[in-house]
Order: structure tokens, then C-alpha cells, then sequence
């Protein structure tokens, strides 16, 4: 079996889940509503307060699926609980960032602003502290999407390995290089 697929899943109070006879499974909470389609060879059962995820077989294909819908559903039920966080800092001099609404004017050394426009689903804010490079910060219920938005942010200026400059995340470790050696050789 597979260790996470036969994990069951808590659903918290105020938190319902309907599961349709076409494999569409619908998490509602305070944070908001999610829908995902499942493969058909995965069933979803709902006792008492958990979601429990079987599989027909002992196949590679379903063993794959089973811990992945597991942790996609899990993930869907936190969502709409609690919420999920990202945080991203912009390391350079005079990058900045400033969210308008659903809009982020970004400020990144080029000749031009980069303006992303943000789905309606992810909240966005951010903090320029002096003396600290600025934050991004993004909230939303849908994992997958706020952490492809976040990825997408990341692409326009990565960190580069000398000096770090770039938007990293928050937790997020530079591999640094040491650079050009002072001296010349013999």
C-alpha cells in the first residue's frame, strides 16, 4: 500500500465535501470552494469525519495515483481551511514591488515595470520595510495555483549565484559561488 494513499483524511468542522458519481469531488469551506476530476479507477469514500482513498489494484499506474489524489485532495481540504501562504522577497538594489489590487507592478532593473495581473482566486500584498529587501506575500485556498503564479513571479528575475539578487522565496537557500579569484596566476 502505499504509505501517504492510505493515510486517511481529516475533514475539520466547517469544512463539506460532496463526492458526484462522475468522480468530481467539491471541498467547501471559509476560505472558499474547490473542484478537481479524478481518475476513475480511484473511489473516495466519506465515513464520519474522513475521506478514505482506495485503489482496484496493486498496478503501477494505480499505485502512482493513489497517494497523488491522496495529496491533492488533502491539500484541497486545507485550502478551504486554513489557506495556503507565499511568501517572496525581492533581493537587489531598487527592485521593488506594489500590488493594486489584483495587479503587481514590478520593479526589477529592466528598462521597463513588469505588471502581472494575478487570478481572482490568490490575494496579494506587499511590504517594503526600510533597511529590508520588499516582500511579496499571497494567500489563496488552491495550492496548485498560487504556487504556479509564485513560480511564474520567481521567472522574471532569479536569484543569481554571486550576489543572491533576484526574488528567491522567503525559506529558500542561494547556492553561492565565490567569483573571480583577486590574483593572477604564476
Amino acid at each position: 500500500m502505499s504509505r501517504i494513499g492510505k493515510m486517511p483524511i481529516t475533514v475539520p468542522s466547517g469544512v463539506t465535501v460532496e463526492i458526484s458519481p462522475t468522480n468530481v469531488i467539491t471541498v467547501k469551506g471559509p476560505k472558499g470552494e474547490l473542484k478537481r476530476t479524478i481518475d476513475p479507477a480511484i473511489t473516495v469514500k466519506q465515513e464520519g469525519g474522513q475521506l478514505i482513498i482506495e485503489r482496484p489494484t496493486d498496478q503501477k499506474r494505480h499505485r502512482a495515483l493513489h497517494g497523488l489524489y491522496r495529496s491533492l485532495i488533502n491539500n484541497m481540504v486545507v485550502g478551504v481551511s486554513t489557506g495556503f501562504t507565499v511568501e517572496q522577497e525581492l533581493v537587489g538594489v531598487g527592485y521593488r514591488a506594489e500590488a493594486k489590487g489584483q495587479l503587481l507592478d514590478l520593479t526589477l532593473g529592466y528598462s521597463h515595470n513588469i505588471i502581472v495581473e494575478l487570478p481572482k482566486e490568490i490575494k496579494v500584498e506587499t511590504v517594503a520595510e526600510k533597511g529590508k529587501a520588499p516582500k511579496i506575500i499571497m494567500t489563496s485556498a488552491d495550492n496548485q495555483l498560487l504556487g504556479q503564479v509564485a513560480a511564474k513571479i520567481r521567472s522574471f528575475r532569479k536569484p543569481e549565484p554571486y550576489k543572491g539578487k533576484g526574488i528567491k522565496f522567503v525559506d529558500e537557500v542561494i547556492r553561492r559561488k565565490a567569483g573571480k579569484s583577486a590574483g593572477k596566476g604564476k
